[in-house]
């Protein structure tokens, strides 16, 4: 995927590019920045881990069981996969769906289950090779998850702060997979700023 998506930049005509990425956005984003290290002048990666992190690999288990909680409760996946389950990450998850909903025009088509299926298994692949060595990476980097992530462990956040020198960490409290979407209002200004300097 990496390989496609340095295909994709060039074909676009771009020499450097920054570089924002999301769960398995960031495992990719990760494999693009050391075969390509001159590529990307700045990289966020969120919710995610470093390859070969501990736990990763249980992620398809856990997307089952929080598909059929949502299932069972005739809610959106999302608030299972994303959130607490507590009452704050209940209305995050919530306020979260509203404002998904704002966008009418040009929305992304449903992903497909078997595409949906080639994920889980590249991230549960990720999560079971060996580890990357990061401490390469002398890029500006900004790491960012909520401090109870069930999909791909907080911890694994951690991990990726102590392997890339100079990175920044946020972590934010009482939140999940979707922090970042939890405390937009905080993250978008952070990672602007971050982007522009």
């Amino acid at each position: 995927m990496a390989d496609d998506a340095y295909a994709f930049i060039g074909a676009l005509g771009f020499d450097q590019i920054d570089v924002f990425s999301f769960s398995m956005g960031g495992m990719i984003a990760q494999d693009l920045v050391l075969k390509h290290p001159g590529l990307v002048r700045k990289l966020v990666l969120t919710g995610t881990g470093p390859r070969g992190g501990k736990d990763m690999d249980k992620v398809v288990g856990t997307t089952y069981r929080d598909i059929l909680r949502a299932t069972l409760t005739r809610s959106d996946p999302k608030e299972f996969l994303f959130f607490n389950r507590n009452t704050t990450g209940k209305q995050a998850a919530k306020a979260f769906i509203k404002r998904l909903q704002e966008r009418t025009a040009d929305r992304d088509k449903p992903i497909r289950t078997k595409a949906f299926q080639t994920q889980l298994k590249a991230i549960q692949k990720f999560g079971r090779s060996a580890p990357s060595d990061l401490s390469t990476l002398t890029l500006p980097t900004l790491i960012a998850n909520g401090d109870n992530d069930r999909m791909v462990p907080s911890v694994l956040s951690e991990d990726l702060h102590r392997r890339i020198k100079g990175s920044e960490l946020i972590i934010y409290p009482d939140s999940g997979h979707g922090g970042i979407f939890q405390y937009h209002a905080t993250f978008a200004p952070v990672a602007v700023e971050f982007l522009a300097n």
